[in-house]
């Protein structure tokens, strides 16, 4: 069956929107659009949307989003034909002719799901009989609960060559080959025989939660460890989620999304509280994969093991991404401590641990530059050359213009950093020649003491002079720690004033703010000597001037709260040593000077403004 653009946006067209979700949600009329508390999750003030005239709904709160046939895939649970079909119905189009090969296989796929199920039963039972005794203790070792067992649908598959064959034997050898349960031999003279023995089971279900295949523990010493069914109709490993069905709706209600390498992880995680964890199974991230995620969040947290497989694996997710980036669609980083997986750290700290960590994902153009920076020397100006290209060459394989561009600005920003600049005092054994430094104690203070109020000056005049940047990088302004005076009036009317008029220039805002009286605010800073930086001078390039700008709001807004993590990890450290704190605190105080490092390299001069 070939279902055209073309016919699936006339299908769409000839929908009513509205008429479809209200058939099982009270809307009411909000203006051209329609709104209701959201379906998705639990609220009292409306928050979702139904717009017909562009086609599509949207929660503000969980971030539901989609058209009339996701409406009826995500609501109501209907396979995507199933959706056209009764969509096309309702409108009086004709759904396509199938292709006859492809619908043989969706009709032999259909059949093979009472198989799954049917093998799941049989390896739930084995697990509460005799045999099972071994991994009963075995799950009782681990901390499983028997309820945790429950939800995922622990089993046991008994060491023997022919016992699901012979307990599933009226579906027949070559369903259960076709299903991945038994494994038929080459030698067509030989039996086909079990797939799983000896090993603990639970099934990997599809987004709809249907049994599509298992993975397998052995118990005791062996390999593989994990044993998991081959790709079959029913199931691709390189497009399938572990627990995706009980992720998506708390992710709905987390806002986020978590990647754990291993089954076990995702199992420890939510018998702890944290349902929205999902894992790959056994293969590197996909494309496919990763399109799942962000139909959940717009920046899933890969938390990989702290070893250096489970670091490895998370820079290749991070080039798997680079071409699907998009505003709105990242990624976040955790990193364990080393040689701890998220189950060793629930287990042995507790969750509030792994939710300190959870809380402070690193994003990906940090963890990018940070992988880049410690891949090779970078004293030379070879090395530092090669540095350069390899960062341009991710930024080249972003698609997305904008991102890319955004990209770009970053890491050229910080390779200036790197640089020797013209003027600076020769090189002295002992003395890093990379990092610009402050060249006053008033300097040093920029990067140390929050915002100086002069400082706090200088950036409002610099956001006056380049008022676009207010509106994109509202968040950031919004967060500067400007304290209850002028300077935090100013800005507040600064950003009232980019969320309300949607092209800004310096003189349209310098109107806006003397209209209410604070025209005066506006008066250029005159900076101690020593302190003055590139936005603030007439005479700097506007380019520069304007990533100066947004690189010293997006440091002083997030310093606060980084200053605060760090001391309260040093705090813990001071009653008890805990190795994950010890690690929290080496991350945060790394973070912290390169934070100042990039300050004090945006220091351009004296403080004269004109």
């Amino acid at each position: 069956m070939t279902l055209t653009p073309a016919f699936l946006d006339e299908l769409r067209a000839r929908t009513s929107l509205s008429a479809l979700i209200a058939r099982t949600t009270k809307l009411t009329r909000a203006g051209r659009e329609f709104k209701a508390c959201c379906p998705f999750h639990n609220e009292k003030t409306a928050s979702f949307y139904v717009n017909d005239e562009k086609g599509f709904y949207h929660c503000f709160g969980c971030q539901a989003h989609g058209d009339a046939i996701r409406w009826l895939t995500d609501a109501r649970g209907l396979a995507f034909m199933d959706a056209v079909k009764e969509l096309a119905d309702a409108a009086g189009m004709e759904v396509p002719a199938p292709d006859p090969r492809a619908q043989a296989r969706a009709e032999r796929a259909t059949g093979l799901y009472g198989v799954m199920e049917a093998a799941q039963a049989w390896f739930a039972d084995q697990l509460g009989g005799i045999e099972g005794a071994e991994a009963r203790a075995y799950l009782d070792q681990r901390g499983v609960s028997a309820a945790t067992a429950a939800r995922f649908g622990f089993g046991f598959a008994p060491d023997g060559r022919g016992k699901l064959k012979g307990a599933l034997k009226e579906f027949g050898v070559e369903r259960l080959v076709e299903a991945g349960l038994l494994i038929a031999p080459e030698d067509s003279d030989r039996e086909p025989y079990d797939r799983f023995r000896g090993r603990i089971t639970f099934p990997i279900r599809d987004p709809r939660g249907r049994v599509i295949a298992f993975s397998a523990r052995i118990l005791g010493k062996g390999e593989p460890k994990y044993l998991n069914s081959p790709d079959t109709p029913l199931f691709d490993k390189g497009r399938t989620l572990f627990n995706f069905h009980h992720a998506a709706p708390a992710s709905r209600e987390t806002k986020r999304v978590i990647v754990v390498e291993g089954q076990m992880d995702v199992i420890a995680l939510d018998q702890a509280g944290i349902a929205d964890a999902v894992a790959p199974l056994g293969t590197a991230m996909t494309e496919a994969q990763l399109g799942l995620l962000w139909r959940l969040a717009p920046a899933p947290i890969l938390c990989f093991d702290g070893d250096s497989a489970g670091q490895k694996a998370a820079v290749r997710a991070a080039l798997r991404a680079l071409p699907h980036l998009a505003p709105g669609r990242s990624l976040g980083f955790v990193t364990l401590p080393a040689g701890q997986d998220p189950d060793d750290l629930v287990r042995s700290k507790g969750r509030a641990t792994l939710d300190a960590l959870l809380d402070s994902p690193e994003p990906l153009v940090d963890r990018l530059w940070r992988h880049e920076l410690d891949s090779a020397p970078r004293r030379t100006p070879e090395q530092r050359a090669g540095l350069r290209r390899r960062l341009l060459d991710h930024v080249g394989a972003i698609a997305d213009p904008d991102v890319r561009e955004q990209y770009r600005a970053e890491f050229l920003a910080r390779l200036d950093t790197l640089t020797p600049q013209r003027g600076r005092a020769p090189f002295q054994r002992g003395k890093s020649p990379l990092l610009p430094r402050p060249t006053t104690q008033e300097a040093r203070a920029v990067g140390r003491s929050g915002l100086d109020p002069q400082v706090g000056r200088a950036i409002l005049h610099g956001l006056a002079r380049f008022p676009a940047l207010i509106g994109t990088h509202a968040e950031a302004v919004a967060a500067l720690p400007l304290g209850n005076g002028p300077a935090s009036r100013l800005r507040d009317l600064m950003l009232e004033a980019a969320m309300t008029h949607a092209a800004l220039d310096p003189q349209g805002l310098a109107t806006i703010l003397a209209n209410q009286g604070a025209g005066d605010l506006l008066e250029e800073p005159r900076l101690k000597r020593g302190l003055a930086f590139s936005f603030t001078r007439r005479d700097a390039p506007p380019e520069r001037a304007q990533r100066d700008l947004v690189l010293v709001v997006e440091a002083y807004a997030a310093r606060p709260e980084l200053d605060a993590a760090y001391e309260a990890v040093t705090a813990r450290l001071k009653v008890e040593f805990d190795e994950a704190a010890f690690a929290e605190q080496v991350r945060l105080r790394t973070a912290r000077e390169e934070a100042d490092r990039r300050l004090a390299s945006l220091i351009v001069g004296d403080g004269v403004t004109e």
